[in-house]
Order: structure tokens, then C-alpha cells, then sequence
């Protein structure tokens, strides 16, 4: 009896161990996944917060709480499926999406870069009465844009698990979802939430408080520029190497090779840890390069040269 209780636990204690391994595995993989998914990341926390831009304050934590619970409904119930069925049953298609998800972010990259040199629709007036109706459309076009970014981040995320076996894939997955979710949005609520912080600071009677306070709220337009041009920047970047990378997954090896090559050079032309950094700022480069032009010919595709026949036309 004793005997058979101690297998028995023996058995357990195997499982548990398999079972922590396995965690361990999925958490590792989850956090390899979720940083080559950085750059739509960047993008996606730099997009939301001018969905509550002009809300009473009372309402901004509660819209970015709607938002965030509608992103995890898209990845969970609308982009897993999809992912998981490619994968298991149709797994050559994966880098043909890479390439579109890399191809539509250099060209959303690209026509914020147009858009900031005045080539842009003017912005619509937006209502002064900003009622429920209408936050409940602010809160559909967010999703409505999360949706897009949503299934780059989990399609990105999959490629980086697609030769581990379903349920390793399925639990990653999961794990970028609510990871991802969170850290985008918990982001985006600390933005909102700090130029009230800094306005309750500066009310204080300490003068500490009062500058530290005055300081945030002032550099709040600041950051939020800052986050404009990162989220270009990343857009760019991950597009281009993702587009890069997949052409040569796809059959056409040139392009990552060339990239590869140059990478490769950047490291060993210097010694050292600096010259890991200097293949990665050259890789990077020449990717957001790739990014920008082909972004361009897109933007000149959808909007450049529409926009020039209907001048013409109007002149005629």
C-alpha cells in the first residue's frame, strides 16, 4: 500500500515537473513572440489614446476598458481561430500574410509620413456634444483598428512558434493575447491618466509637487509626439524586415539575403558588443528604408495619384 502511494506520487511529481517544463516553455516562447511583435505594439499604443482625446475624464479610463476588453474579443475569438487552422492545416500560407500584415504596415507608416508633410485629408470637425452615441462609435472604430493590428501582433507572434506542436502554439498564442492586451492598453491609461496626475500635483501646496505636476503636463503634447514618431519609425522598421525576411521564406531569397549579408558585415567590420549594435542599426535602417518605399508606391497608389486625376478632371 505504502509502496504503491509512493509511485503514485513519484507519477504526480513527474507530471508536475512535465507540466512546469512545458510553462516554462510557453512562457519563453510567449516572450520571444510578444518582442517580435514590438513595433506593431509601439504603433497600436501610440494610435488608441486619441480615441478618448476630448472625453471628461470620468469617462477616458472607462472607454480604454471597453476598447481593451474588444481586443481581446478580436484575438481570442476572431484571429486565433483563423491562426490556429492556418497553422495546422495550411502552414505554407503563413509568410504570403506576413507579407501582406508587412506591406500594409509600410504603408501605414508611409501615409502617416504624407499625411505630416500636408499630403492628408484635413481632419473632419468633430461634434461638441460627445455623448453616448458617440463614444459608442469612437469605441467601434477603435476596435474596428485594433482588429488590423490585433491579427499582425498574433500572426507575427505565430510565426515565431509555427514548428512547436499545437497546443504549445495554441497556449502561446493565448498568452500573447492577454500579454499583449495588457501591457498596450495599461500603457495607454497611464498616457491619459498623467496629465490629470500632473494637474492633481500641481494643486498641492508643496512646491515639489506643484513643478513635478506643471512638468508632466506640459510634457504630455511632447510625448505624445514622441509616440507619433516611434510608432512611424516602428511601422517602418518591423514592416520592411518583416517583408524582407518572408520574401526569402516565400522562395524569393535575395532580398534577406542581401539584408543578411549587410548584417553580418555591420557585426564584424567592428569587435565587440558595438559591433552588434552596428549591424542592427544597419539592418534597421535599410528596413525602414524598404518600409518607406514601398509604403510610398502604395500611398501613391491609393491616394497620390487618385487625387490627380479627379484635378484634372475637375479642371476639364
Amino acid at each position: 500500500m505504502a509502496g504503491g502511494l509512493v509511485a503514485l506520487l513519484d507519477d504526480v511529481a513527474a507530471i508536475t515537473r512535465a507540466a512546469a517544463a512545458t510553462l516554462d516553455d510557453v512562457a519563453a516562447a510567449a516572450g520571444k513572440a510578444s518582442v517580435k511583435a514590438t513595433g506593431v505594439v509601439v504603433d497600436d499604443a501610440a494610435v488608441t489614446p486619441r480615441y478618448v482625446h476630448g472625453f471628461s475624464p470620468d469617462r477616458e479610463l472607462p472607454i480604454i476598458g471597453k476598447i481593451a476588453l474588444g481586443s481581446i474579443r478580436n484575438k481570442l475569438l476572431i484571429i486565433l481561430p483563423v491562426a490556429m487552422l492556418l497553422s495546422q492545416f495550411l502552414p505554407g500560407a503563413l509568410p504570403y500574410l506576413l507579407i501582406v500584415g508587412g506591406a500594409f504596415l509600410c504603408y501605414e507608416g508611409a501615409e502617416k509620413v504624407y499625411e505630416a508633410l500636408g499630403g492628408g485629408h484635413a481632419a473632419a470637425e468633430e461634434p461638441t456634444e460627445r455623448g453616448p452615441a458617440f463614444e459608442k462609435t469612437m469605441v467601434s472604430g477603435a476596435i474596428r483598428t485594433d482588429l488590423i493590428l490585433s491579427a499582425e501582433i498574433m500572426i507575427i507572434s505565430l510565426s515565431s512558434v509555427e514548428d512547436e506542436p499545437f497546443v504549445t502554439r495554441l497556449l502561446v498564442l493565448i498568452a500573447v493575447a492577454f500579454l499583449i492586451t495588457a501591457l498596450v492598453y495599461g500603457v495607454v491609461a497611464l498616457i491619459v491618466k498623467m496629465d490629470d496626475f500632473g494637474l492633481a500635483l500641481a494643486k498641492r501646496k508643496s512646491t515639489v509637487s506643484q513643478k513635478i505636476g506643471r512638468g508632466l503636463v506640459s510634457a504630455m503634447p511632447k510625448l505624445m509626439n514622441v509616440l507619433t514618431v516611434v510608432g512611424i519609425a516602428a511601422m517602418l522598421w518591423v514592416g520592411g524586415h518583416i517583408l524582407l525576411v518572408n520574401l526569402g521564406e516565400a522562395g524569393f531569397h535575395w532580398p534577406a539575403d542581401q539584408l543578411h549579408h549587410l548584417e553580418h558585415w555591420g557585426k564584424e567590420l567592428v569587435h565587440g558588443w558595438f559591433g552588434g549594435v552596428l549591424s542592427w542599426i544597419l539592418g534597421t535602417t535599410v528596413s525602414a528604408v524598404v518600409g518607406l518605399i514601398l509604403g510610398a508606391i502604395i500611398v501613391a497608389i491609393m491616394h497620390v495619384i487618385p487625387k490627380r486625376k479627379k484635378k484634372t478632371a475637375a479642371a476639364h
